[in-house]
This record gives structure tokens, C-alpha cells and sequence, in this order.
């Protein structure tokens, strides 16, 4: 059986879960599971006015989907997508989306979790916060959480 595309995105726009959802499953009896993960910017306790998201043209979305088959394949998903943002984007907004189909829930579940794990970790995008005080915020480091969260798949 030959595995699925996945969809990949890096985009400034928002996005909608509902219209990417569909576009995972219109027609298709044979998936059984969808889970999504939206991810939201946080106000760091009322600190932030926005954080700014950079990434390299062209490298970022390479990665992206290096990471999106081998999830497809390592869980035999039936779909996958995801989509990351970038620019200046306030507490609140939306900055990723992962969606994954498969047969059976934990799959979709799993698919998601290593998705996720390997964006936050993998994927080249730089964060740089901005307060709300004016002041010029720091780039944020990569957390050592994260890095566990992505051992954890090997």
C-alpha cells in the first residue's frame, strides 16, 4: 500500500480546524479516527504582546514533511496535516496545527504526539517574544521537555 502525502503549510495566515479536518476526511469511510492538536501563542502572565515566529524558506517545510512520512508511515496514518505559522502572532492566536487520520484512535493519537514532538524540537523556526512594556524580548531557547518528550520515540 502506498503511504499518503502529507500536507504541510508554513504560512502566515490563520487557519481553521473545521476546513482542514474536512479536507482529511470528505469521502472517506476507511478512517476511524481524526485527532487534532491546535496550538495557541500564550500571554506568559499578561507579558507578551506577540511572538514573532521565523523560519528559512524552503528548509522549514522540507523538514515538516521529512517528519510528516515518517509519522505516516511509523503509525500508518491515512492522512496527516500541518500547518505552521509565522510572523508576529498575539497571545491568543493560533501558531500550529496537526491533524492526523487513521483506522483506529491510538494511531491517530500517536501520529499527532510525534508530530507535535518533533515541530517543537526538529522544525527550523526561530521565536523571538515581544513584551508589552516595549521592551525587546529575548529569542526563546528550546526547552529540555521538549527534548525528552521527542527521545521518548526513538
Amino acid at each position: 500500500m502506498t503511504c499518503p502525502a502529507p500536507t504541510i503549510r508554513v504560512q502566515h495566515q490563520d487557519f481553521d480546524l473545521s476546513t482542514e479536518s474536512r479536507a482529511l476526511t470528505d469521502g472517506r469511510a476507511d478512517i476511524g479516527a481524526v485527532v487534532s492538536f491546535v496550538g495557541l501563542c500564550r500571554d506568559e502572565a499578561g507579558t507578551l504582546s506577540a511572538l514573532e515566529l521565523e523560519h528559512y524558506p524552503g528548509m522549514a517545510e522540507a523538514e515538516i514533511r521529512r517528519i510528516g512520512e515518517q509519522a505516516i508511515a511509523r503509525f500508518d496514518l491515512l492522512g496527516l496535516t500541518a500547518i505552521h505559522r509565522f510572523g508576529k502572532i498575539a497571545p491568543g492566536e493560533q501558531i500550529v496545527l496537526v491533524i492526523a487520520t487513521a483506522p483506529h484512535r491510538q494511531a491517530a493519537f500517536d501520529g499527532a504526539n510525534f508530530m507535535m514532538d518533533y515541530l517543537k524540537t526538529s522544525a527550523p523556526f526561530w521565536k523571538k517574544e515581544h513584551r508589552k512594556d516595549g521592551t525587546a524580548g529575548d529569542w526563546v531557547s528550546a526547552k529540555d521537555a521538549d527534548d525528552h518528550a521527542r527521545d521518548k520515540w526513538r
